[in-house]
């Protein structure tokens, strides 16, 4: 059996969908499924098995602000990418977001499941803007899923129909084969965009009462670093962009 998965994100980038995409497409080769990922991606691919349709441009999507590409050449290169790797079936990351996903929703005719991530306020922009687009594409869908209840309600909400909550996977392999990150003293995590919708400010406003001895791991950057950072709040550590070895080293220790 052949899948071929789709990410409307730049693959290069560290996410939520992205790191989806790829974990999933790793777990159906264990299994011996012939998988490939089709999207964007900033230089070579991450990894094998990954076609890139193109580079992309900061963009926003989803009350965020995401790398995409939402060009004709990245949607051209997303049907010949099908066309050549010939597979029995698409998974669709977010199919309304434009680029490769959209193109390959209404581009193609192979079976197609549909996965959907948004789930904030902000998203909902996304549906109402292309809501009569969507109702008509949304057909060419033959399962939808959902990655949480919230996500479920919202595009249930806009599109109707019937949508499966599927949680997203989690890699136990790579925590359980880390190396503890060494501390001597209670450790929280942060892991994300440094923007409002994400939290780290009110965090960090809860950080500064705590009246006890630990230290706050920050992971990621965004929009709001430089003035989080300027809050100079103690015991918090700014580790930027870290890779997925760092990140379970941290979590598991």
């Amino acid at each position: 059996m052949r899948i071929a998965i789709l990410c409307p994100y730049s693959l290069s980038v560290p996410g939520g969908v992205q790191g989806q995409v790829l974990g999933l497409a790793r777990a159906l080769r264990e299994i011996g499924v012939d998988t490939r990922v089709i999207g964007p991606t900033d230089g070579p691919p991450p990894e094998p098995g990954v076609i890139s349709v193109g580079p992309t441009v900061r963009m926003e999507a989803n009350g965020s602000v995401a790398p995409m590409n939402v060009g004709a050449v990245a949607s051209e290169r997303t049907l010949e990418a099908i066309r050549t790797f010939d597979p029995d079936a698409l998974h669709l990351h977010e199919p309304f977001v434009p680029g490769p996903t959209a193109a390959a929703l209404v581009g193609s005719t192979l079976p197609k499941v549909g996965t959907f991530h948004a789930a904030s306020e902000g998203e909902h922009a996304m549906y109402r803007r292309f809501r009569k687009v969507a109702l008509r594409a949304s057909r060419e869908l033959t399962i939808r899923t959902a990655v949480s209840v919230d996500a479920k309600a919202l595009a249930e909400q806009f599109l109707g129909g019937t949508f499966v909550v599927l949680p997203n996977g989690v890699d136990i392999a790579k925590f359980s084969d880390a190396t503890p990150t060494a501390t001597d003293r209670p450790a929280v995590i942060f892991i994300g965009r440094h923007e409002p919708r994400k939290g780290l400010g009110c965090l960090l406003d809860a950080w500064s009462e705590i009246d006890r001895d630990g230290v706050l791991w920050v992971v990621g950057d965004g929009p709001q670093t430089d003035e989080l950072k300027a809050r100079n709040v103690a015991n918090v550590e700014w580790l930027g962009r870290i890779t997925d070895g760092e990140l379970a080293s941290r979590l598991k220790g």
